[in-house]
């Protein structure tokens, strides 16, 4: 398999997009283990877990859901139901890549080591997750929550309340983002009896339930730095992130949802590098 089939596979650019969740963990880890989280070592291991992690999650995803996906004219162009790649093949390079996570979180400290058998779990069950529940994106949001904690856990090796805010600010923000992503497969997953707050509740409601989810992630988001005093380039941050909540929310009620979408996740890029320049400005300077 060549470099681009399997940047196609694993959706390199949503990696690039995942890295500052784990950055933001260890610098809000800074005045707990300053000596820890400025380590080289603890940014280049927390860096190889989450891509390690990333990989597996879209590894196992793309296994567990290819004939879906087959079926699904969105997704019929991903690489297994194209015929890029064989089931086996994407098998071995999430078993490679959990084997890979395991490794680094070893090396980062013991409660990111026995964390990193949950992490896995996590990825390997969210599949599966939407054939019984609607709580899918909530599911989802905990994957992805996983990466500030780990962050976190990575520079202190020790639990506190701080990275639980940052990951509740995290899922509340992803699930609110899956619920607007479902309104496009509404239709298909009524057809094949999967799960999801549009199609089990319409559109409407999701949208409502969408819009909570930002709401309480951006207040997530000031708890977290209050408690931690963050200064001026934090607030500016997240005062830029709600600017952009509310944009995304405002373009998702739009009647032509395709175009409306493609502009939802070009915008919603900007939101894990806004707080991440925003935490490093606040922390460094």
């Amino acid at each position: 398999m060549g470099f681009k089939k399997f940047s196609n596979l694993i959706m390199i650019e949503q990696t690039i997009f995942a890295l500052p969740f784990a950055y933001i963990g260890i610098l809000f880890a800074y005045g707990i283990n300053g000596a820890k989280a400025k380590s080289l070592s603890t940014w280049i291991f927390a860096t190889i877990a989450l891509v390690a992690a990333r990989t597996a999650g879209m590894s196992f995803n793309r296994v567990i859901d290819a004939n879906i996906d087959a079926k699904n004219p969105r997704t019929k162009d991903r690489t297994i139901p194209k015929g890029e790649a064989t089931k086996s093949q994407v098998w071995f390079i999430g078993i490679i890549s959990s084997l890979l996570l395991i490794g680094s979180s070893y090396l980062l400290n013991s409660i990111c080591f026995y964390l990193s058998f949950v992490a896995i779990f996590l990825l390997f069950t969210y599949s599966y997750f939407k054939r019984f529940s609607s709580s899918s994106h909530f599911y989802l949001g905990l994957v992805e929550a996983s990466a500030p904690i780990g962050g976190y856990l990575a520079a202190t090796g020790k639990f506190s309340v701080i990275p639980f805010i940052l990951g509740g600010a995290i899922l509340l923000w992803i699930a609110g983002l899956d619920i607007v992503y479902a309104l496009l497969d509404k239709e298909f997953d009524r057809e094949e009896n999967l799960y999801s707050l549009p199609s089990v509740y319409g559109k409407k409601k999701a949208l409502k339930a969408s819009t909570a989810c930002y709401i309480l992630s951006f207040a997530a988001m000031i708890v977290a730095g209050m408690i931690t005093e963050k200064s001026t380039p934090y607030w500016i941050a997240v005062t830029c992130i709600a600017f952009v909540f509310i944009y995304q929310q405002t373009i998702a009620r739009s009647h032509d949802l395709e175009s409306a979408l493609k502009k939802f996740f070009k915008i919603n890029m900007y939101i894990s590098p806004f707080l991440l320049i925003g935490t490093f400005i606040d922390v460094f300077f």
